[in-house]
């Protein structure tokens, strides 16, 4: 745009306009077709993993991976971690050959630069660090130091597995809107238990098999908690984010047209502001300080929020912990997509976990006594073992039906038979071998 256009600004958006903006595309209806899946990799040096990687070779393998022919969006998270977030693909074994392939060039680039991907929910060994300098990690990190150490740890050492189905139907029955996002809520509990892998924060255990879900439940509980329950989850999720606070205000005129000043140059050193705690969205509206919002800045202001189920036109399960392993990732994206997308196996998952309901409570995710007791005891908790094998179960015998490869199928089976069975997670073996080296020493 010429030095000296102006860039017209849009009205400022109302209360009701928010709201049905709101409801309008974070449920996007439809019968399940689709799935996705997010990827968040912890990079370490491939001879010594233990040590810090350096932030100029980060820089320059990260900028050979950003040269591959891939359809995955990737994306380098605060503390130099990798996100290769997969395009939706129409059936889960299109969804798992295209990501395998695609991780596969991503290792093969960077083990040229002696570095690896670490499928860990948290980083096991170094100290949160912030490498990269973006105004919305600026403004994510003093916002979150508010509260505590917690956001800092979140942003820099963190690493998940992000689920991503349709959400849904209107019409009644297991693929409904509503029935869909309970069971997420539910089952969600039972999906950390399971896949806990993140039991050791700088070399020591933490006492938590899900340290990560740990940092998560320390966070902003107005931006992390889940949504209050309801038969109206489109408007329980508008009423969540209106009254969720704002975590930072970007410099322009809020119409969408990316942050520029008067003369339509963008704002590229210019800090984004953090508002006083507690100023809501809804607030904002009403208040118009320190500038009205538009439109582009609700649609902003739902990529800051964070529960452990988030509606992005599909709902996407941000709870699971990365898992170790070349294939560890395909497990937990196949056992959800059978209990969710297989109509049978979702009567059995909606079965199994509604009981839990009342050991959650009335507390939100991820601060339940329920969600708890996963992120800590795993499946060594009675209760949720008991509900996973029932819930792994059922998806074994969907995914033959959902037409899941061989491959899909083995990797669940065996996960199914060395953990779930067994009443274990992946932390535990890396107790197991933690326990090992320190009586050896």
């Amino acid at each position: 745009m010429p030095s000296g256009q102006r860039t017209a600004a849009s009205p400022p958006i109302t209360e009701d306009e928010a709201e049905a903006h709101i409801h309008g595309i974070c449920f996007k209806n439809g019968p399940p077709k689709s799935v996705g899946v997010e990827l968040e990799w912890l990079v370490h040096d491939l001879h010594d993993p233990t040590t810090a990687v350096d932030p100029d070779r980060l820089t320059a393998a990260v900028t050979a991976v950003r040269g591959l022919p891939i359809g995955s969006a990737l994306t380098q998270e605060p503390g130099g971690q990798l996100e290769l977030s997969s395009l939706p693909a129409g059936s889960l074994t299109a969804c798992v050959e295209t990501t395998s392939t695609e991780l596969a060039a991503v290792r093969g680039t960077l083990r040229e630069h002696g570095l690896g991907l670490e499928g860990s929910g948290l980083d096991p060994w170094q100290p949160p660090r912030r490498l990269l300098d973006h105004p919305r990690y600026c403004a994510m990190e003093s916002y979150f130091d508010r509260a505590g150490a917690a956001g800092r740890i979140m942003m820099g050492s963190s690493a998940s597995v992000q689920v991503c189905l349709d959400a849904g139907t209107e019409e009644p029955g297991p693929f409904s809107i509503g029935r869909r996002w309970l069971l997420a809520h539910l089952l969600g509990a039972v999906l950390v238990g399971a896949f806990a892998n993140s039991p050791l924060r700088e070399g020591r255990p933490t006492g938590w098999r899900s340290t990560r879900q740990a940092v998560w439940a320390d966070l902003d509980a107005e931006r992390t908690n889940a949504p209050a329950a309801g038969p109206d989850p489109r408007t329980a999720w508008a009423l969540y984010a209106l009254d969720a606070p704002v975590l930072c205000v970007r410099p322009g005129n809020g119409n969408g047209n990316g942050n520029r000043n008067r003369n339509g140059e963008r704002h590229r050193d210019q800090p984004w502001a953090v508002p006083p705690a507690g100023l809501t969205f809804r607030d904002w509206v009403r208040t118009k300080s320190p500038r009205p919002p538009g439109t582009a800045d609700l649609d902003y202001h739902l990529t800051t929020l964070f529960p452990p189920v988030r509606p992005h036109g599909h709902l996407e399960l941000r709870m699971i912990d990365a898992q170790s392993g070349d294939d560890g990732w395909i497990v937990p994206l196949a056992v959800t997509m059978a209990l969710f997308d297989d109509a049978a196996a979702s009567e059995v998952a909606y079965r199994a976990v509604k009981p839990l309901a009342d050991t959650a409570g009335t507390a939100p995710a991820p601060r339940n006594p329920l969600w708890r007791t996963a992120a800590r005891l795993g499946l060594t908790d009675p209760e949720l073992q008991s509900t996973a094998a029932t819930c792994f179960g059922a998806a074994l015998e969907a995914l033959p039906r959902l037409g899941a490869s061989t491959r899909i199928q083995a990797a669940v089976a065996e996960f199914t038979d060395r953990y779930v069975l067994r009443g274990r997670c992946p932390a535990d073996d890396v107790l197991d071998v933690h326990t090992c080296k320190e009586s050896n020493t």
